[in-house]
């Protein structure tokens, strides 16, 4: 059964630990959740030469899969260099590329963002704010910065889950 909530991580470090945190406080709400942890998919980066010779990778409909089943994300990223991460990057860059319905995947799905920086986080928030409207997903208002001088409340993450809860899902 697909979890409500799927709840990607873009590192394996900070950022990890801050999913497996998103995912205790949906299953303290009695919602089902998964991590799934982007740096330990076998994904290539993207790049256009690779995908004209070699076609789309297995691992991309394996992927799309998975987002396409849980109704509800969470995205925690790091910010590298005032961005996005390369594997979030790539990870985007490729579902993009798999045809037009690549869009299901985004159009309506309620989505929250998260970051644990070393800095505030801010610009990685704003990015990925962008690109996730861009891409028509319904971005919660609220987001959470952290880092080790401001690290992440428990109470912020279960009412960012909680926001998350109460957003009409998407249509099929």
């Amino acid at each position: 059964m697909p979890p409500d909530l799927l709840v990607l991580s873009a590192s394996n470090g900070n950022n990890l630990t801050l999913s497996q945190r998103f995912a205790a406080a949906a299953h303290a709400r009695g919602m089902g959740a998964e991590v799934l942890d982007l740096t330990g998919l076998s994904l290539p980066l993207y790049n256009p030469r690779v995908h004209a010779e070699a076609g789309l990778p297995a691992e991309v409909g394996t992927l799309s899969e998975q987002l396409g089943a849980a109704p509800r994300w969470v995205i925690c990223a790091p910010e590298y260099n005032g961005s996005l991460p390369p594997v979030l990057t790539s990870a985007i860059a490729w579902l993009s590329v798999q045809g037009e319905g690549f869009r299901t995947l985004f159009n309506g799905r309620p989505i929250a963002i998260a970051t644990h920086s070393g800095g505030p986080g801010v610009e990685v928030l704003a990015v990925l704010r962008i690109q996730l409207a861009h891409l028509g997903a319904h971005v919660v208002g609220r987001q959470l910065s952290s880092s080790h001088h401001n690290p992440a409340k428990d109470s912020s993450i279960d009412d960012i889950v909680h926001r998350l809860q109460r957003m009409d899902l998407i249509q099929p």
